[in-house]
């Protein structure tokens, strides 16, 4: 009786973990800006704010170590929770009216934030990174 070896882990699963892993703060801090550059939000709301985005950080984290370790519904998670917020970040780019310091700090996170998560996720369904989802 020889127990089943797992796969290698393929270096593009990897590096879109690490990507994404850079991406996750660099999300959170373009939300955290938004939330603390609003004028006269009462501090409750503020509070609650804070406690959703690290609850939803320890989340998505979360699902990052799963899909390293190669379950297919983490990457799939992963995968449209993370385009959905490269979607609403790069619409909120433009809509939202932000002070000019603000607005910049927010923009370089989640531009930056944008690039690695698409990387990852384009990483994440190459063929051999395909291949290692089998969970």
């Amino acid at each position: 009786m020889s127990a089943e070896q797992p796969p290698e882990r393929p270096q593009d699963v990897d590096t879109a973990f690490w990507l994404w892993v850079a991406a996750l703060p660099l999300m959170v801090a373009g939300y955290l800006v938004d939330v603390f550059a609003v004028e006269k939000l009462p501090v409750l709301v503020v509070a609650a704010s804070v406690v959703f985005v690290v609850a939803l950080a320890s989340v998505v984290l979360t699902f990052q170590i799963l899909m390293r370790h190669g379950y297919r519904w983490a990457r799939t998670v992963l995968t449209g929770g993370g385009l959905t917020a490269v979607i609403y970040t790069a619409s909120s780019l433009f809509t939202f009216d932000r002070p000019p310091l603000a607005a910049t700090v927010n923009a370089v996170c989640v531009i930056l934030g944008s690039v690695a998560i698409v990387g990852g996720v384009f990483l994440v369904h190459r063929r051999d990174a395909h291949a290692y989802f089998t969970r």
